[in-house]
């Protein structure tokens, strides 16, 4: 771990902090194909409150009619990262179903914590408390992670399924590969990433790093900002960063009966696109979509891009000529 954080120290040191901002100074001349209002806003729609056993309480905002999506977010965001693909999705006549997983947003989080196996268990309640059926499940980033999961603990949820949308994440073991990651958890877990990020500098390269070839300046502050304000209303959550490089889905992905797409950045860095092949790989009959040029951040980097995979599995199509 020493090691890690010494080769961030000397990254910063090879580019000098001169050549830092340089590099930040190039970011926010990039353009922004999302206003800072576009990537603000808040998915409109009826919220519902979904009590758990452990005394948690997610917070489930649901609109429109027709078939399903249900959207599982990242961490340290909100259901709100789903803004721009929740207003497409609507607009083409399906209903969608979006949560702030436990701990994040307005979701408390209750005496179970939040590791993985709540969290697939949350997945499990929201299906069945609207009783989904037919559905399209995507879970970006964590919200990939902890979807494996409830599938695996859960496997009558594959009933409920149309497909499955593995979007820019991973099933374990994310320090695999991924030299960005291998420096930024344990800062993070020291509390170091934390204070660095107060400083715009560092805030803004934090950011970029969520990005893909060109970061959109707008999406960087608005990504560093919630971030930023998780941490100081939630704290980081430990608990299930940990999980995400300690545990290890990938030997039972061929447990996975459900039609699955995999959907990753060409320019991923926080989860590159060697785990989404090995999940394509593992998961029988999955597919591979690679987007060119994004990052992590797919949700507004690529949201027709993801549209155009949800209605790739039939489902408006179906549900209009029934």
């Amino acid at each position: 771990m020493k090691a890690r954080l010494a080769a961030g120290a000397a990254l910063v040191g090879a580019l000098g902090w001169g050549g830092l901002r340089a590099l930040v100074a190039w970011i926010e001349q990039n353009p922004d194909p999302l206003t800072r209002e576009q990537l603000l806003a808040e998915p409109q729609g009826d919220e519902v409150t979904i009590a758990r056993p452990d005394g948690t309480l997610l917070r489930v905002v649901t609109a429109g009619e027709g078939p399903t999506v249900v959207l599982v977010h990242g961490y340290t965001v909100t259901v709100a990262e789903w803004n721009v693909v929740w207003d497409e999705l609507l607009a083409r006549g399906y209903r969608v179903i979006g949560l702030d997983q436990r701990g994040h947003g307005r979701s408390t989080l209750g005496s179970e914590g939040i590791g993985s196996k709540p969290m697939a268990a949350d997945i499990a309640a929201l299906l069945e408390h609207f009783d989904v059926r037919d559905a399209v499940l995507v879970g970006h980033s964590m919200g990939g992670f902890v979807s494996i999961r409830a599938l695996l603990d859960h496997p009558h949820l594959a009933s409920r399924l149309r497909g499955l949308v593995l979007f820019a994440t991973w099933a374990g073991r994310v320090m695999d590969g991924a030299p960005q990651n291998k420096v930024q958890i344990p800062l993070l877990e020291y509390g170091i990433l934390q204070r660095l990020i107060r400083n715009k500098t560092v805030a803004t390269l934090f950011g970029a790093a969520q990005c893909g070839a060109r970061p959109s300046p707008a999406m960087v502050r608005v990504f560093t900002e919630g971030f930023q304000q998780h941490v100081e209303e939630h704290g980081p959550h430990l608990e299930i960063v940990r999980a995400f490089s300690r545990e290890d889905r990938y030997p039972r992905l061929g447990e996975i009966m459900v039609p699955t797409v995999v959907m990753v950045g060409a320019a991923d860095r926080t989860t590159p696109p060697n785990h989404s092949r090995r999940m394509a790989a593992g998961i029988p009959g999955a597919r591979l979509v690679t987007v060119p040029a994004a990052g992590h951040g797919l949700n507004w980097e690529a949201p027709d891009e993801l549209v155009k995979v949800i209605e790739s599995f039939g489902v408006q199509q179906d549900s209009l000529s029934g």
